[in-house]
């Protein structure tokens, strides 16, 4: 066998003795809690701490020291673990590189990403919700109203690619909820806060605020707040491991969206399945590295046509390598007992991303309720939905779209009640507002009500 057909990829067969183990160890791995880390990453843990702490202690310290220390041990953590020598003076990107950015990039980027934004306003400005009142018999009323977030920050990673996309599916969502100030931080490398298309597509939406910090001392910052940069009230967007632990470290003092693990993409296929699509579609979330690609089908015609063109299409990929890596260590192709059971199993995985390539992909998303975004039927590739089409990007991962959904601009408003009662409201819930408040020995409570309504003012008037 040449290396172009060989499979790259394991193939778990559920009616073999072990299979189903071995599909729930895959599982426990994409779940894990984040305390993993490399020979490499220790090795540069100690070379900054002194010591080999886990990624968790990491965190703490570097919050912890942020918390109490403000700009210096951001500006001091910057150095120490990106390299990068800032000041106070030069921790925001001047507004001065943000237009000569955008000076300097392609006309069709900047053409690209205005489309790109149209669609994605067009998609979430349905989404935000409008205000509600139920008036009451008595002549007051009860109104649900919805304000944007005053602050956000945005988390750009910088590591190994530029993510002007991350932009874009999260910035416009805020803008389009009304958030007023949005604060972007990204590391100061190549591909964060020093790239021209990163910085171009900040310009080009209004952005005025990026801070040349990324990891968990950017996400301690935006939390807590140092001198020059207040704190915000919500903290969105991707990043590595040491992100995702800060932003659950910090959550309570600020809210944040999620905390997002590798990517990943359960594929549910039936024999009809385009299998040079498929193939396509996972080693697009393998490439992220680390990203796990799984298919789910009950054909095992289908299932030999995918690994064979996982194999093919694998030899030309640029980052072919990292690749591999990701689909040998967490990718598979699912054998199923028949359809039912690739639905069935792709509901309990609950992934990031859900494909549907059967005979009626409807019908199968009518069997399945756990999944971050679908995208039915072949002409539906998650890069759609990284890209242009409109919902954000920023999903849930790891098993928590069991009870977690994608950013939205529903993320960017708060919901509060507003109670107006007229007199006449008030005395018909009085008596049951005495009951339950003498029930759990609160009598202020009772006896709150009972002044206003035994009150002769205002007797026969709202």
């Amino acid at each position: 066998m040449n290396s172009t057909s060989r499979p790259v990829i394991e193939q778990i067969d559920l009616a073999a003795p072990g299979g189903r183990q071995r599909l729930e160890a895959l599982r426990n791995m994409l779940a894990s809690q984040g305390d993993m880390v490399s020979p490499a990453g220790l090795k540069r843990t100690v070379e900054v701490f002194g010591q080999p702490l886990t990624p968790r202690q990491v965190v703490e310290k570097i919050c912890a020291d942020v918390r109490q220390q403000g700009l210096e041990a951001l500006i001091d953590y910057t150095r120490r673990i990106d390299g990068s020598s800032l000041s106070a003076e030069t921790l925001f990107v001047p507004a001065a590189a943000l237009l000569a950015a955008h000076r300097a990039v392609d006309a069709s980027f900047l053409a690209a990403v205005r489309r790109i934004r149209a669609r994605v306003e067009r998609f979430q400005r349905a989404l935000v919700p409008q205000d509600v009142e139920v008036k009451l018999a008595g002549g007051g009323s009860l109104r649900q109203r919805y304000l944007p977030l005053d602050r956000i920050g945005v988390c750009v990673p910088g590591g190994a690619a530029a993510y002007p996309s991350t932009l874009l599916m999260t910035v416009v969502p805020a803008l389009v909820a009304g958030v007023r100030e949005i604060v972007v931080v990204a590391p100061p490398t190549s591909f964060g806060s020093e790239n021209a298309h990163v910085l171009a597509t900040c310009q080009e939406l209004g952005v005025t605020q990026v801070v040349r910090a990324g990891g968990a001392q950017a996400v301690a910052a935006l939390a807590y707040g140092v001198a020059g940069l207040p704190r915000v009230d919500k903290i969105v967007g991707p990043g590595n491991l040491f992100v995702a632990l800060a932003k659950q470290h910090v959550f309570g003092t600020v809210s944040i969206d999620s905390i997002a693990g590798p990517s990943e993409i359960a594929i549910v296929a039936d024999a009809t399945g385009h299998s040079e699509f498929i193939a396509a579609d996972m080693l697009a979330q393998a490439e992220h590295s680390p990203g796990s690609a799984i298919l789910l089908t009950a054909s095992k015609p289908l299932a030999d046509r995918v690994a064979l063109a996982l194999g093919r299409r694998l030899e030309v990929l640029e980052r072919s390598g990292l690749t591999r890596d990701s689909l040998e260590r967490f990718g598979a192709i699912v054998l199923t007992r028949d359809d039912a059971e690739s639905a069935r199993l792709a509901d309990e995985l609950a992934t990031e991303h859900l494909s549907i390539d059967t005979a009626d992909p409807e019908a199968t998303l009518a069997t399945i309720r756990h999944a971050g975004a679908v995208f039915l039927g072949p002409w539906s590739p998650v890069a759609a939905g990284d890209y242009a089409a409109g919902p954000s990007h920023v999903l849930p991962t790891g098993g928590t779209a069991r009870f977690a959904a994608g950013l939205s601009a529903t993320d960017f408003v708060r919901g509060g009640s507003v109670i107006h009662l007229a007199r006449a409201d008030l005395e018909e819930i009085a008596s049951d507002i005495a009951t339950l408040a003498d029930t759990e020995g609160l009598t202020a409570h009772r006896r709150s009500v009972e002044a206003r309504v035994e009150h002769e003012e205002g007797k026969g008037r709202a």
